[in-house]
């Protein structure tokens, strides 16, 4: 964040009269925020397709999955786009930027008009590719409304399997646990979390979990998922099927880099940019999960 807040300073030059911010989630509340901040005093426009107001993510896996009411997960109280002159435009789909017109092509078939634009449109789950991965009762966790579908789900279910060992996955095992369902998670690697913190830490991650009555299936694959219309196990690479009433996937993200890949813009793992996170067209940026910087 402190980087956007630095980069955002670059990305508003004072003689551009309308910025236009693809992407209504942290990175993007915060460019907004940090637009005003800086004395921009030309069009701020944000455009979003999820129906809620900018949130952070952190808290889903965390106070929504143990089943928190209290918590506000939003960026900014609602009233603060009012107050800052920003219109947020929630619930709609960008399907095209022009850079050389400068305009951006929403799904309702209107068009928006920037001097600068900033892509923050962030990541989506990596989908598992294996037989039966269309079942129903198989979930992946990134938005609002997921962490409150698989909160649900803990009320629901006896049995739940976790594909994945990082954070996502260790979190959404947690919670489950806490309200009394029967967990196992699923991971490839000889240890939940080796990647990111080495075999000493994640030996620490996976016995506790295992102390919190977690079972851990290491070192083996997903070979597909059993069921009808529903979801009823999953079936590891030894042929061994693991019972579930229902499945979260976590593994992995990857950056949503359509828009821009489709408008010229260079893309290696996300949009490249420079250090000012200026991407290849002058009067374009990228930030967040998306960017590649």
């Amino acid at each position: 964040l402190s980087h956007l807040r630095v980069s955002a300073g670059s990305v508003a030059p004072m003689n551009a009269q309308n910025f236009v911010i693809v992407g209504a989630g942290l990175a993007g509340a915060k460019t907004a925020e940090h637009l005003r901040d800086s004395g921009f005093e030309g069009e701020v426009t944000v455009i979003g397709d999820e129906p809620s107001r900018p949130y952070e993510r952190p808290p889903l896996t965390k106070a929504i999955l143990l089943g928190k009411h209290d918590v506000d997960v939003h960026v900014h109280p609602e009233q603060w786009y009012a107050e800052h002159d920003v219109d947020l435009r929630l619930g709609v789909a960008v399907v095209a930027l022009d850079p050389a017109r400068h305009v951006v092509s929403l799904a309702d078939g209107t068009e928006v008009a920037f001097d600068k634009l900033a892509i923050t449109t962030g990541a989506r789950p990596r989908r598992l590719k294996a037989p039966g991965a269309d079942l129903a009762g198989i979930h992946y966790l990134r938005t609002l409304e997921d962490a409150q579908r698989i909160r649900a789900l803990f009320d629901e279910v006896g049995a739940l399997a976790v594909v994945g060992g990082g954070w996502i996955g260790l979190e959404v095992a947690a919670a489950a646990r806490r309200a009394g369902v029967d967990v196992t998670v699923i991971e490839a690697a000889p240890l939940p979390l080796a990647g990111v913190l080495g075999p000493r830490m994640a030996a620490v991650f996976a016995d506790l979990h295992r102390e919190n009555g977690v079972r851990l299936e290491l070192g083996t694959g997903v070979e597909g998922f059993e069921g009808d219309a529903t979801v009823r196990g999953v079936r590891l690479a030894d042929g061994r099927v693991i019972a579930a009433d229902a499945v979260v996937v976590g593994v992995g993200i990857a950056p949503n880099v359509e828009l821009a890949q489709a408008a010229g813009l260079d893309v290696d793992n996300g949009i490249l940019t420079d250090e000012h996170l200026r991407t290849s067209h002058a009067d374009v940026f990228a930030a967040g999960d998306v960017a590649n910087a």
